[in-house]
């Protein structure tokens, strides 16, 4: 049996018993049933994913998976391939947005090298699973092979093992690579069904005539490719991307495992995707953290009938929306967990 087949076949149905147990505590703690919104209906799904009436959330991960994309050759970013890299080590000098608000919230910061185009230098909080050196360039054929799109999801189950061995009770997804915006709204076009022009934004901050080609790359690339959107491996393979392949193995690792993991934007969601396309039960595994200004964003949300947490109008990725989302499903644990019931605290509940 292989990584993949055996994680997809330990996701599990949430606890039901738990879930009622949660709601059930909710109802009787010292405030009107359902006054927290959604901070109750959070703990909640935490407790069916976990198990644990009274989940408690303390070691907090974000996994930021890195590669790039052959499809730049097209002219359909506003930066160069070699910013990538760069940014990794930016990542890992802990200078960038991501490693602020990870600070913030207390998580430690792991990035995965599923496919830079570029030998990167090993060093702590670096885990280097590189597939290839990038993918092909998907408006001229696949962007890699079926065998390479599995071995992308496997180095993302791989490091969230590694992460649950150090302690890891809720993971965040987060990405990096020049023109994966592309890809993803390839992704998103396919399993949705839905017209290019309809999913496709302007990424790092492309103008109209930008725009307007790289549309017609990604409809290029569907034409080329004719993904099977019945076949989550077909699609990544494809026109997908190493990195997305590996958030991908994020989501079913951790769902393998009963952890709760936080989805950011438009590609973290384009990886949810691939995962529930392999995995259908890990979509209960999944916490939407915003609701991305790509406008493809929400189309994805929708499918996988996620409501995001936050609408910040935030667009950079990284892991940045699903890091603040990490204190929010923390706060909702808590007040679960450590505040009191009516019969605790002697006050008279609703008649």
């Amino acid at each position: 049996m292989t990584l993949l087949s055996k994680t997809i076949q330990g996701i599990q149905p949430l606890d039901a018993t738990a879930m009622d147990a949660a709601r059930a505590r909710q109802n009787n703690l010292t405030k009107p049933p359902g006054s927290l919104g959604r901070l109750e209906s959070l703990s909640i799904q935490v407790a069916g994913i976990t198990g644990q009436t009274q989940p408690v959330v303390k070691d907090k991960v974000v996994i930021t998976c890195a590669g790039d994309h052959g499809v730049v050759a097209q002219g359909i970013s506003a930066f160069p391939q070699a910013v990538t890299q760069q940014m990794v080590y930016n990542f890992l000098n802990g200078g960038a947005a991501i490693n602020v608000l990870a600070r913030h919230v207390g998580a430690r910061v792991v990035i995965v090298d599923a496919g830079v185009a570029a030998d990167m230098e090993p060093q702590p909080g670096l885990a280097i699973r590189k597939v290839a050196y990038g993918t092909a360039d998907m408006s001229q054929g696949p962007a890699m092979s079926r065998e390479q799109a599995i071995e992308a999801i496997e180095a993302g189950i791989q490091v969230t093992n590694e992460e649950i061995a150090l302690g890891l009770s809720i993971v965040a997804t987060g990405d990096m690579g020049i023109g994966n915006t592309t890809p993803s709204s390839a992704i998103v076009a396919t399993i949705t069904g839905r017209p290019v022009t309809e999913v496709t934004g302007r990424g790092t901050g492309i103008n109209d005539e930008q725009l307007a080609h790289k549309v017609k790359v990604i409809e290029k690339a569907l034409a080329v490719n004719q993904p099977d959107p019945a076949d989550a491996l077909d699609i990544l393979g494809k026109i997908g991307g190493f990195e997305i392949g590996a958030i991908a193995g994020v989501v079913l690792g951790a769902a393998a495992h009963r952890i709760p993991v936080v989805i950011d934007g438009l590609i973290s969601t384009a990886g949810a995707l691939i995962a529930a396309g392999l995995a259908p039960l890990s979509r209960d595994y999944m916490i939407a953290a915003h609701s991305s200004v790509e406008i493809g964003h929400r189309a994805a949300l929708d499918h996988l009938g996620l409501v995001p947490c936050l609408d910040f109008d935030l667009r950079l990725g990284e892991g940045t929306g699903a890091a603040l989302v990490l204190s929010l499903v923390e706060a909702a644990c808590k007040i679960l967990d450590e505040m009191a019931t009516f019969d605790s605290a002697g006050v008279s509940g609703a008649v």
